[in-house]
């Protein structure tokens, strides 16, 4: 049986796990989970928490991480529900990890609808875009020359007005069109269809990595 266990859904597809460490892969975390892999005869040794739900059932608590970081295991937290959770406990064991974490750590960003999505219950692909990686993607666009500050600013602000379900960019740039002609979004239209960073992705390997190094040192 691996010795961890993630938590994963859109943020982190099964083949990007594969090969990169010994861990058995759970759908998106919900409430009950971490204390039903406490209740197992043989307790994992690491716990990596990415992606969880919002609304369809209750959301894991900070009180049952906590209760897992009392058994004596080591939880790792990233991406989006790991990353709030993380955030709320670190001061208490729980290690969190990437930039998304830093952003709720530091209090830049504080809103949950930052990293909330819906996807498809079953293959967990992404139906809406989470808010976290939109800025994430427009600060690169803004470093690359594909985007004015001025267009940044208000795409961002489209982005949040919109309810999490309907946040997509092709969303965000059909209303900014109604405003801004078509040569100014030229650039930024194209970065974001083929450069713009996918950070929950990104934080989510990182998670895998901190988690093989503890093991190793274990």
């Amino acid at each position: 049986m691996p010795r961890a266990v993630i938590f994963a859904g859109p943020s982190l597809a099964a083949a990007d796990a594969a090969g990169r460490i010994d861990v058995e892969r759970l759908p998106p975390i919900k409430r009950g989970d971490l204390d039903a892999l406490l209740a197992r005869p043989e307790r994992p040794a690491a716990i990596g928490i990415i992606d969880g739900v919002f609304l369809q059932v209750p959301s894991i608590s900070p009180k049952e991480v906590l209760r897992a970081v009392d058994a004596g295991v080591t939880v790792f937290g990233s991406s989006s529900m790991g990353a709030l959770r993380a955030a709320e406990c670190v001061r208490y064991g729980v290690i969190g990890v990437g930039r998304i974490f830093e952003e709720y750590r530091s209090g830049r960003i504080d809103a949950d609808d930052e990293v909330a999505m819906v996807y498809d219950p079953v293959d967990f692909s992404a139906m809406s875009e989470p808010m976290i990686n939109m800025r994430f993607a427009i600060e690169a666009a803004l470093a690359a020359g594909a985007a004015t500050p001025a267009i940044a600013d208000r795409f961002l602000a489209i982005a949040k007005r919109l309810y999490f379900p309907q946040r997509t960019t092709k969303a965000v740039l059909q209303a900014l069109s109604a405003e801004v002609a078509e040569t100014e979004l030229a650039r930024l239209r194209q970065f974001l269809a083929t450069s713009a960073p996918d950070t929950k992705r990104e934080d989510a390997l990182l998670l895998l990595a901190a988690m093989q190094a503890h093991l190793e040192r274990a």
